[in-house]
């Protein structure tokens, strides 16, 4: 007889969370339940600090924050507690009660301001028993069991894909797919120094640095965290994302437009992981930040795209020996007007380091193929002590290195594409290979390929990596979306042809008396 798996944490949290499809969207059930998972870890870690202050004999503070806040464990007042929580899930008035809750721990602890939902369980109109189901759920993890494979780290990172993938194109933005963020990481290596992210969404890069962090043997005190996030509610669950994890970090004092309301005026960031929203229209009015500092020396981005006021505006917060990686849509790469002035000026000022195209079907909101951007302000010959060692970098000065990594990659979830551990280690190595000077890179047919500065002015200053990379098996001068339009044009008119076709033989066999 097979055995039957049984399901992980994850899976049975998500199957609870399912039932309250119907009533609520998904856009709005992700706050429920990442709200309800972080209310249950901070109780569970209330409750084991609580326990050793008795064991102490230290039962005078129990009730003073400060004795909670030092060990970096939210203090919660009574009725914030999980255990007040469920012996008052089956009572009609549960969602307020939760409600209050939340506001409770974040009038209790400071670092918490702005991170937690506001009178959001009431309003919403859950089902009752659904909504007591749920929390019967959540309250069967022990989310401190096994504390070394961050059980809640992991239930609220599935949860941010399982959700992106459930909102589908159009929405999820605020996730980064884990395995593209893991390689922006691996090539970057953000080891110590200011991280930033001017769309941080759910704070998934900064996760993911401090993981580069620790399977490097560095050193998380080492990393200063800024970001800054349009949208409310995903300004809160990168709060509470971060917080779970005992991260502390700078998101600005609210949730803002990075262009009009910029957080970080004065930043000087020594590392940029980033995924702003694709090819965003009207992003500013016709007058309106013409003259910002953060496009000085360049042409002015075009309002009608906000592609490279996002390269800018990360440029402009580049420190003197700052990298960048970023993905955009595929478009940036080439064009016309103001965009082709900004890529040409980038490019002559040396600040393209890298440009990989990724695999289709990556993303859970499009299934474009997009690119990874890597700008960075020093690419001279240098010596650099990292966790790791030495690094010794070679004189890459008016070079770029071009990728193509659309045959790799591996399914997920039936429909996408994701990087195995493999690919973005082999992507990596490359990608440093061509950086060291003790290591021998070599141009890749289909691969890679490095770039003088000679050979992108002979291409107009485009950088699309076809015009550099070598085809072998591929005729990659074929404009394939073009071709296919074609195609379906052609098929269009041929059962055009077919349906007229069959309706003038109908009309000859009608004429000689047959019915049909």
């Amino acid at each position: 007889m097979a055995k039957v798996q049984s399901k992980n944490t994850e899976e049975i949290l998500w199957d609870a969370a399912n039932k309250l499809r119907g009533s609520i969207e998904p856009s709005e059930y992700k706050h429920v339940v990442l709200s309800l998972i972080f209310l249950k870890f901070a109780s569970d870690k209330f409750v084991k600090r609580r326990q050793e202050l008795v064991n102490e004999h230290k039962e005078a503070f129990l009730e003073i924050p400060e004795f909670y806040q030092a060990d970096n464990i939210f203090y919660l007042p009574e009725e914030s507690r999980w255990s007040y929580i469920i012996a008052n899930a089956k009572q009609e008035d549960i969602t307020l009660k939760v409600d209050t809750a939340l506001k409770n721990i974040e009038r209790s602890n400071k670092s918490l301001e702005g991170a937690l939902p506001d009178n959001y369980f009431s309003r919403l109109g859950l089902d009752q028993s659904k909504f007591s189901a749920l929390l019967d759920t959540i309250n069967n993890i022990d989310t401190l069991k096994d504390e070394a494979h961050d059980i809640v780290g992991r239930v609220y990172e599935y949860f941010l894909s399982k959700f992106a993938i459930a909102e589908g194109k159009g929405k999820g933005e605020f996730y980064t797919p884990k395995s593209i963020v893991n390689l922006i990481a691996e090539m970057i290596e953000p080891y110590k120094g200011k991280i930033y992210d001017p769309s941080c969404g759910s704070g998934g890069m900064f996760i993911q640095s401090l993981k580069f962090i620790e399977k490097h043997k560095g050193n998380k005190k080492d990393i200063s965290i800024y970001g800054q996030e349009l949208t409310n509610t995903t300004f809160k669950l990168a709060k509470m994302n971060l917080a779970i994890r005992g991260i502390s970090s700078n998101l600005g004092a609210k949730a803002a437009d990075t262009f009009g309301d910029d957080q970080h005026k004065e930043l000087k960031a020594d590392y940029i992981m980033a995924n702003p929203p694709f090819n965003l229209k009207d992003w500013r009015a016709e007058n309106e930040l013409v003259d910002d500092p953060r496009w000085a020396g360049y042409t002015v981005p075009p309002k009608s795209n906000a592609n490279y006021a996002w390269i800018l505006n990360m440029v402009a917060k580049l420190s003197q020996n700052g990298v960048a990686g970023f993905i955009l849509a595929n478009g940036a790469l080439s064009g016309g007007g103001e965009e082709y002035k900004i890529r040409q000026q980038m490019i002559e000022n040396d600040l393209v380091e890298a440009i990989v195209i990724l695999p289709q079907d990556m993303f859970y909101s499009t299934n474009i193929s997009v690119t990874l951007w890597i700008l960075n302000r020093n690419k001279t010959a240098r010596t650099v002590k990292v966790n790791d060692g030495i690094k010794n970098y070679r004189n890459r000065k008016n070079e770029v290195l071009f990728m193509d990594l659309r045959q790799k990659g591996e399914p997920f979830e039936k429909k996408f594409i994701q990087f195995s551990e493999d690919d973005i280690a082999k992507i990596a190595e490359t990608y440093h290979t061509w950086q060291q000077v003790n290591k021998a890179y070599q141009n890749e047919p289909e691969y890679c390929y490095s770039a003088t500065l000679e050979e992108m002015r002979k291409q107009d200053y485009s950088l699309v990596p076809s015009k550099y990379i070598a085809f072998v098996n591929r005729d990659e001068s074929l404009n394939y979306d073009a071709q296919m339009q074609i195609l379906q044009a052609e098929l269009k008119d041929l059962f055009t042809q077919e349906v007229s076709l069959k309706q003038e033989v109908d009309n000859v066999f009608r004429s000689l008396g047959y019915e049909l």
